[in-house]
């Protein structure tokens, strides 16, 4: 069941990062590891630049599932990329087809995995000349590959193609043509 954040909530989780990050800025300084806390700001620009391609893409349900995944309970951290942003699409995909497969893809993950391992989940984002590719790569421990090959299987609305799939990584790649 998806929860529904109320602006109060996304700027209290907001915070929360925005003040850990200080707190590790901070703590290097006092540390004098000058080079460690222009590291973390240098991680800091990029991650913001991400967001900011993200939330210009013009699909702002996919985006909110992607910017908020990481407040929720999942047991995957997700890291994403936009390679290029909208600026001369084409036409419009289906945002409500891929949010849908997305969101049910995590949930999937969230059962699939062990808890309290590094799992992560990488999607890259890259406009083609006829759609929208995006690229999903998670690698950790899969302890229930039958429910991830099963959940694979019985999507027929998008064009899904899958590259590895093991007990560790899962590769594949959702193709979204422009309407």
């Amino acid at each position: 069941m998806e929860k529904n954040w109320d602006i109060v909530e996304v700027l209290r989780h907001s915070r929360h990062d925005w003040l850990n990050r200080l707190q590790l800025i901070k703590g290097n300084l006092d540390l004098d590891k000058m080079d460690r806390a222009k590291a973390i700001i240098d991680e800091i620009i990029i991650e913001t630049q991400q967001e900011s391609k993200l939330s210009n893409i013009k699909m702002p349900m996919f985006a909110s599932l992607l910017l908020k995944a990481n407040w929720e309970k999942h047991h995957f951290h997700l890291e994403y990329e936009v390679l290029k942003e909208n600026e001369t699409q084409s036409g419009p995909v289906d945002e409500k087809v891929l949010t849908k497969w997305t969101a049910a893809f995590f949930s999937v993950l969230d059962f699939a995995v062990e808890e309290f391992q590094e799992n992560n989940l990488s999607i890259c984002i890259d406009q083609v000349k006829d759609g929208i590719c995006f690229f999903f790569e998670f690698s950790g421990k899969i302890v229930r590959t039958k429910l991830i090959n099963a959940f694979l299987e019985e999507q027929n609305e998008l064009d899904i193609s899958v590259s590895n799939f093991s007990d560790r990584e899962l590769t594949l790649k959702v193709f979204m043509p422009f309407r």
